[in-house]
């Protein structure tokens, strides 16, 4: 369940209401006591992408240019 702070609030404590989101709470900033905008911890990051990791190869007329049928298929014609 999210943790809801006025704006007046979070600006107040904005480093406490940034650890708390880093550590994984939702918070949910209010403006008037309504609802304004949502303050959570970013993705954890998947890694660097790593070219040549999986088996296999490419054969060399997977380069070539597709059929006339196909590319206006892809056209949507």
């Amino acid at each position: 369940m999210p943790l809801i702070v006025n704006v007046h609030d979070a600006k107040t404590h904005f480093s406490r209401i940034l650890e708390q989101a880093h550590a994984g709470q939702e918070i949910v900033l209010a403006k008037a006591g309504k609802p304004y905008a949502r303050l959570m911890p970013l993705a954890a990051d998947t890694g660097r992408r790593q070219p040549g990791r999986l088996a296999g190869r490419i054969e060399a007329d997977f380069f070539d240019s597709l059929p006339d049928a196909e590319l206006l298929a892809w056209e949507g014609k």
